[in-house]
C-alpha cells in the first residue's frame, strides 16, 4: 500500500478526480483491471505489477480513513508546487538541492538498515550451522565411542566363552494358571502382584489378568502375563510352580512363551546353573533368595528360619549366581 501512496497518485492511475464517487472508483478499477489482467496478457511482464498497483490504488481510495490522509497529502504537494512556482531561480535550485539531498539520505539509510538486517541473518544461519556441526560432531563421537565398547566387549566374551545370548521381550515375563475355585481372591493385577512379590520386583503397571469364561459368565479359571523385572526372579517363580511351600499350590507358573528362555539354556549349558526338578520336594536341601531391608534379591543366602516359608525357593540353584552378570534386568 505504501508503495502506491509515495510512487503513484492513486486518482491518476484510475483516471479519477478527488470528487469521485465510490460507484465511480469500482467502475474504473473493473475497466482498467480488465485491460492489464495478467490471463490477457501473458506475454507482457509488467501486467501482473501494474494490475497488483490498481487493486492497491482501489483498496485505498474505498477506505475512508486513509482517503482523506492521501487527499490532505495531495493538497499539501500542490501547496508546495505552488509556492515553489513563485520562487526565483536562486531558491528554486536551493529546495530541488535540498530534496535531492533528503531523497539521497533515505535512500543511504534504507540501504544501510538492508544491509544491517541482511548482516544479522546471516550471523544466525552462521551460529545456526556451526550448532548443527558441533551436534554433528557430538554424536559421532558418542558412536565411535559406542562402537569401540561394542567391540570391547564383543572380543572380550568371544575370546573367555562367556558372550550369552540377548534377552527377548518375553524372557523375564511369566505365564500363571489357576482355577478360581482355588483362589477365588485372584482376580486383579495387585493380588497378582502380591502373590509374587516374594520373587523379586515386578512391573505392575504391565500385569495382564484374563478371567474366562468372560463377563458377564461366572469366570471359572484364569489366566495372568506378569513382567518380572529380574530374570532370576522370573526363574524361580518358574521352578515354585505349584508348590504349597512358596504360595504357589494349584497354581502353574510357566514361561510366557511357552519354553524356557535361551538364556537359562545358556546359563544351565555353561553350568551356571543345575537341572532343577520341578516336581522334587521342600525336604532336600535349599537355597534361596533373601530379602533384604531395601527390596534387593540376593541368591546363594539361606533364608532365615523366622521367613523361611515365605521367601526360599527349594529350587532355586545355588550356581545362579556365581557372577553379578547374571541378575540380568529386564528393559521397561
Amino acid at each position: 500500500m505504501s508503495s502506491v501512496e509515495e510512487d503513484a497518485n492513486p486518482y491518476e492511475l484510475l483516471e479519477l478526480t478527488t470528487e469521485a464517487s465510490e460507484a465511480e472508483i469500482r467502475k474504473a478499477y473493473r475497466q482498467r483491471s480488465l485491460k492489464v489482467h495478467p490471463d490477457r496478457n501473458r506475454g507482457n511482464p509488467d501486467a501482473a505489477r501494474k494490475f497488483h498497483e490498481l487493486h492497491q490504488a482501489q483498496e485505498l481510495l474505498l477506505d475512508p480513513l486513509r482517503r482523506m490522509a492521501l487527499d490532505a497529502k495531495l493538497r499539501l504537494k500542490d501547496a508546495r508546487k505552488a509556492r515553489f512556482a513563485q520562487f526565483d531561480a536562486k531558491r528554486k535550485g536551493l529546495v530541488e538541492e535540498l530534496e535531492e539531498r533528503e531523497r539521497v539520505f533515505k535512500k543511504a539509510r534504507t540501504e544501510t538498515e538492508a544491509q544491517k538486517n541482511e548482516r544479522f541473518r546471516e550471523n544466525e544461519r552462521i551460529m545456526e550451522e556451526g550448532r548443527r556441526l558441533r551436534e554433528e560432531r557430538e554424536q559421532e563421537l558418542q558412536r565411535r565411542e559406542r562402537e569401540r565398547v561394542e567391540v570391547k566387549q564383543n572380543t572380550y566374551a568371544a575370546s573367555s566363552g562367556l558372550e550369552p545370548p540377548s534377552i527377548g521381550p518375553l524372557d523375564t515375563t511369566v505365564r500363571v494358571k489357576y482355577t478360581l475355585a482355588s483362589h477365588p481372591s485372584l482376580t486383579s493385577a495387585t493380588s497378582i502382584s502380591t502373590l509374587l512379590a516374594p520373587f523379586g520386583p515386578l512391573d505392575d503397571s504391565s500385569i495382564v489378568v484374563s478371567l474366562k469364561p468372560a463377563p458377564p459368565k461366572k469366570a471359572k479359571r484364569a489366566t495372568a502375563l506378569v513382567p518380572v523385572t529380574q530374570i532370576v526372579g522370573a526363574f524361580a517363580a518358574v521352578c515354585a510352580s505349584g508348590r504349597a511351600e512358596n504360595g504357589l499350590a494349584d497354581i502353574e507358573v510357566d514361561w510366557a512363551e511357552g519354553k524356557e528362555p535361551e538364556l537359562i539354556g545358556w546359563l544351565k549349558k555353561m553350568g551356571k546353573l543345575g537341572n532343577v526338578d520341578k516336581t522334587h520336594t521342600s525336604s532336600q536341601p535349599t537355597v534361596g533368595l533373601t530379602k533384604n531391608t531395601s527390596s534387593d534379591y540376593r541368591a546363594g543366602q539361606s533364608p532365615s528360619t523366622e521367613n523361611s516359608s515365605s521367601t526360599r525357593f527349594s529350587s532355586f540353584p545355588s550356581t545362579l549366581v556365581s557372577g553379578s552378570w547374571l541378575v540380568t534386568t529386564r528393559s521397561r
